[in-house]
C-alpha cells in the first residue's frame, strides 16, 4: 500500500523533498557568503539564489520530473523557463508581500506562508506541465 502510495504521488513527494534541499542551499550560501565571508546583504541573497535554483533545476530535471535528455534543444527550452518561471514566481512573492505588508498592513508571516503556498504550486505546475513536459 505504501508503495503505490508513493508510486502515485512520487513527483509531488520528490519535489517537496528536493525543494527543502533547495531551501537549505539558499540558507546555507546565504550565510556563509553574508556572516563569514562579509559579503553584501543583496550580493549574498542574489548568489544564494541563482545556485539553489540550479540545484533545483538539476534536481527537478532528474529525479522530479524525470527528464533525463541533455541535448541542447531539450535544454535551451528546459533551462530559459524554469529560471523565468522562478523568476516569475519569485516577483509574484515579492509584488504579495508588499502589498499585503507595506501597503495593507496585514500580519506578514500569514501572508508569506500564503505567498510560498502559491509560489510553490505555480512551480510545480509549471514545472511539470510546461518545463519537464514529457512528449508522449
Amino acid at each position: 500500500m505504501i508503495k503505490t502510495l508513493y508510486e502515485k504521488y512520487k513527483s509531488v513527494i520528490l519535489y517537496l523533498f528536493f525543494g527543502g534541499c533547495t531551501t537549505l542551499v539558499n540558507i546555507v550560501t546565504y550565510n556563509s557568503l553574508y556572516y563569514l565571508c562579509h559579503v553584501t546583504n543583496v550580493i549574498s541573497n542574489i548568489i544564494a539564489w541563482i545556485l539553489s535554483v540550479l540545484f533545483a533545476f538539476i534536481t527537478n530535471k532528474i529525479w522530479v520530473f524525470e527528464s533525463k535528455k541533455f541535448d541542447l534543444k531539450i535544454l535551451s527550452h528546459e533551462i530559459p523557463t524554469f529560471f523565468g518561471a522562478r523568476l516569475a514566481t519569485g516577483l509574484m512573492d515579492l509584488a504579495i508581500m508588499f502589498v499585503s505588508v507595506d501597503v495593507l498592513h496585514l500580519n506578514a508571516m500569514l501572508w508569506k506562508i500564503i505567498s510560498n503556498i502559491l509560489v510553490i504550486v505555480l512551480n510545480y505546475v509549471a514545472s511539470k506541465f510546461i518545463i519537464f513536459k514529457k512528449d508522449d
